[in-house]
């Protein structure tokens, strides 16, 4: 059976779909020995002889992990710089996993690694959603103005952010806690947000994703995703997606009226 060359890179375990598209396009897969950097070539996983980086791409069974990501660590599987990476944290791991999104080397917190990318693709895509919840901590006293400017959406160079949601606010002269929520992860967003608005981020943590969080897994510490997790992260993906498409309500009004 034929299928479009990203989507068997990322069922194996290569990527997520869109990085296993920033994979072909850079030249670093071969099908039969041929360099392939056109997106939607279509291959057989069973029959042709599939290389990324040298390595020979073989289905692998499905793993999930969540991370309690320190800090220092970034959420990459190529570094030119050779930092750390939270993917090195992970013991004893013969499967090519990846981080499902990514925390900035100063921030801390939950992040899934997982093998599977089309669950990496339903979790990371701006299609679906799929909320983050976050702890944080600035400098200074964090006025109400603030809030509702944030929670409306912040001009940045990319654009405008989406509305974001802050609650359990715990306001000071000298810091301020609360947590975030927002469906959207660009480059540093958090920490821009709340730049342009005079405040200098002390603590950056994500504590949710999606309906999953544990409040018992320590900094640096990891375990595996239950069954029961990896399904219900799932649905609430697909509920997410499935609450941003269009209703036609007359649509069985008019089935109906046609068919008579």
């Amino acid at each position: 059976m034929l299928e479009r060359l990203q989507k068997v890179l990322a069922e194996a375990g290569v990527g997520s779909r869109r990085e296993c598209e920033k994979i072909i396009t850079s030249g670093r897969v071969t099908v039969n020995g041929q360099p392939i950097t056109t997106l939607g070539t279509s291959v057989s996983a069973e029959k042709d002889k599939i290389y990324c980086d040298g390595i020979l791409v073989r289905k692998q069974p499905k793993i999930y992990y969540l991370l309690n990501k320190p800090k220092g660590y970034v959420c990459t599987n190529r570094d030119e710089l050779d930092r750390l990476k939270a993917i090195d944290i992970l013991n004893n791991i013969t499967q090519r996993i990846y981080t499902v999104g990514r925390l900035d080397k100063e921030s801390e917190g939950l992040i899934i690694l997982t093998n599977d990318g089309d669950f990496a693709n339903k979790l990371s895509h701006p299609r679906y959603e799929v909320n983050k919840t976050y702890f944080v901590e600035v400098d200074g006293y964090l006025t109400d103005q603030a809030i509702k400017s944030l929670e409306s959406g912040v001009w940045l160079s990319f654009g405008k952010t989406r509305p974001v949601i802050i609650k359990n606010v715990h306001k000071g002269k000298l810091r301020s806690r609360f947590e975030m929520m927002l469906k959207e992860g660009k480059n540093r967003e958090i920490r821009r947000m709340l730049a342009d608005h005079g405040y200098k981020v002390r603590i950056l943590r994500r504590i949710k994703i999606g309906n999953l969080s544990d409040h018992n897994l320590k900094i640096g510490k990891y375990r595996k995703l239950t069954g029961r997790e990896v399904a219900q992260l799932y649905a609430f993906a697909e509920r997410e997606h499935t609450k941003g498409q269009p209703k036609d309500k007359d649509r069985g009004k008019y089935d109906t009226a046609t068919k008579s």
